[in-house]
């Protein structure tokens, strides 16, 4: 059970977020429960849904912004988040369960977004402090300072969300996927 509470609807949300939640439900067809949490405050949901936006507009495939997810949220431990990402990765992505599996684990069966995942794998575990191997590794597979930057913006709203539904402890509303390191 949540230990923060979720808005059962959007006219039970805050005001201010209530158009806010109704372009999500646009989006996606319903409003998961990680939005309606987050809609308990206002900005917090409006600098969520901004900051994603402005990373869609990237240079970063779908489907790596979908690796790099479920990689952070295996090694953050969220099983909300994880759940989430799985769905959206096999539906959304179309990415198949072997790749998945590689996604988890901090990698993948693409040899480009390989280069992505480790990366965003190894600044996640090591909290940023990662080598100039690193960064070199994920260069030498032909990602330049923007794309570097929009991967660790990912992480930092990946993890965020993944704060976020463990320190609530939300409840999935995806078909559930366990997280190994939870």
């Amino acid at each position: 059970m949540t230990r923060i509470h979720i808005p059962p609807t959007i006219d039970e949300a805050p005001a201010a977020s209530q158009a806010l939640l109704e372009t999500v439900k646009k989006q996606l067809g319903s409003v998961p429960n990680l939005f309606r949490l987050i809609a308990n405050s206002p900005v917090a949901l409006d600098g969520y849904l901004s900051m994603n936006g402005a990373l869609n507009k990237g240079t970063l495939p779908a489907a790596t912004r979908e690796r790099i997810a479920l990689a952070v949220a295996e090694i953050n431990g969220c099983n909300y988040c994880l759940s989430a990402h799985t769905y959206l990765a096999k539906n959304v992505a179309k990415l198949d369960d072997s790749e998945i599996t590689a996604n988890r684990s901090g990698a993948s069966n693409d040899p480009k977004a390989d280069a992505a995942v480790r990366f965003a794998a190894k600044v996640t575990s090591a909290r940023g402090h990662i080598g100039d191997a690193d960064l070199n590794a994920v260069r030498l597979a032909g990602y330049d300072d923007a794309q570097i930057i929009e991967i660790v913006q990912h992480i930092a709203l990946n993890t965020w969300t993944n704060y976020m539904n463990e320190v609530a402890a939300t409840d999935i509303d995806f078909p559930v996927v366990t997280s190994r390191a939870a």
